[in-house]
C-alpha cells in the first residue's frame, strides 16, 4: 500500500504542479491580454482625443484665420476711408478753385464790358456824338451802377 499510496501522492503531486504551471501560464496569458486591452483602451482613447481635438484644433486654427483675416479687412477699410477723405478733399479744393476762376472770369467779363462801354462813351463824346441827358454806365460792379 505504501507503494500505491507514493502512486497516489507522485500522481496528486504531478496534478498539482501541472495545475500550478497551468495556472501560472493562463495567469501570463491572462496578464498579456489584459496589458493589450489597457494599451487597446488608451489607443482608443487616443484616437477619440485626436478626433475630437483635432476638430476644435481646426476650429480655432480656423477662426485665428477669419480674426487674421478681420484685422487685415478692418486696416484695408481704414486705408480706403483715408484715401476717400483725401480725394474728397481734393475733390472739393477743385470745385473751390472752379468756383474762383468762374467768379474772376465773371468778374473779367464785366471789365472787358465796362471798359469797352467806358470806351465807346469816351470816343462818342470826343466826337460830341453823345446827348448830354443820355444816362452813360460807367462801371458796373456786381449791382451797383455809376451813373452820369
Amino acid at each position: 500500500m505504501e507503494a500505491a499510496g507514493g502512486q497516489l501522492e507522485a500522481a496528486l503531486l504531478l496534478i498539482m504542479q501541472r495545475h500550478h504551471h497551468h495556472s501560472l501560464h493562463q495567469r501570463k496569458i491572462t496578464d498579456r491580454e489584459k496589458i493589450d486591452a489597457v494599451r487597446s483602451a488608451a489607443r482608443v482613447a487616443d484616437l477619440l482625443v485626436a478626433t475630437v481635438d483635432g476638430g476644435v484644433q481646426e476650429l480655432y486654427i480656423n477662426e485665428r484665420r477669419i480674426e487674421i483675416e478681420a484685422r487685415a479687412l478692418l486696416a484695408t477699410i481704414a486705408r480706403y476711408k483715408k484715401q476717400t477723405d483725401r480725394w474728397l478733399a481734393a475733390t472739393n479744393a477743385i470745385n473751390s478753385v472752379l468756383k474762383e476762376i468762374g467768379d474772376y472770369e465773371n468778374w473779367m467779363k464785366i471789365m472787358d464790358f465796362d471798359c469797352k462801354n467806358t470806351f465807346q462813351n469816351d470816343y462818342s463824346i470826343r466826337k460830341g456824338t453823345l446827348l448830354p441827358s443820355l444816362n452813360i454806365t460807367l462801371f458796373r460792379t456786381g449791382t451797383h451802377r455809376l451813373r452820369l
